[in-house]
């Protein structure tokens, strides 16, 4: 029997936002705001960022267009300890899935993340993401 998605995760992970200017959008958020970096990575040729402050953090990356708009979160994150149950789980309620199978990058921390994605109701994007 399938189950709430808050059973196969344990806490909002992150945002993502894509940057026009990843320099830029890393010394707006640091020097001005107040947010560390917590770590920077490389995707392919583009880099991502993940910015820090409190319980908040930021994804952003660089390598396609920025919309430039109020509404520019791209996705919101949430940690979950086992992505293959999360996934099942997610099929069982019969979500709208944007990923047709586990995804992942093994250049972000330090051995990688596993994740999927699916649409809210809103045409949002909502990442279940397993930091490996």
């Amino acid at each position: 029997m399938s189950k709430p998605m808050t059973a196969f995760t344990t806490d909002l992970q992150h945002s993502g936002m894509i940057a026009r200017d990843l320099d830029e959008t890393i010394e707006f958020y640091t020097k001005k705001l107040g947010f560390e970096v917590a770590g920077i990575f490389h995707n392919g040729e583009n880099r991502c960022a993940f910015l820090r402050y409190g319980h908040l953090t930021i994804e952003t990356w660089e390598g396609e267009p920025a919309p430039m708009t109020t509404g520019a979160i791209n996705h919101w994150a949430f940690d979950t300890p086992d992505i293959e149950a999360a996934f099942e789980n997610a099929k069982e309620l019969g979500l709208n899935f944007k990923d047709t199978e586990i995804q992942h990058i093994d250049s972000f921390w330090e051995h990688g993340i596993r994740y999927f994605n699916v649409y809210g109701p809103n045409g949002e994007t909502i990442e279940f993401c397993q930091i490996v």
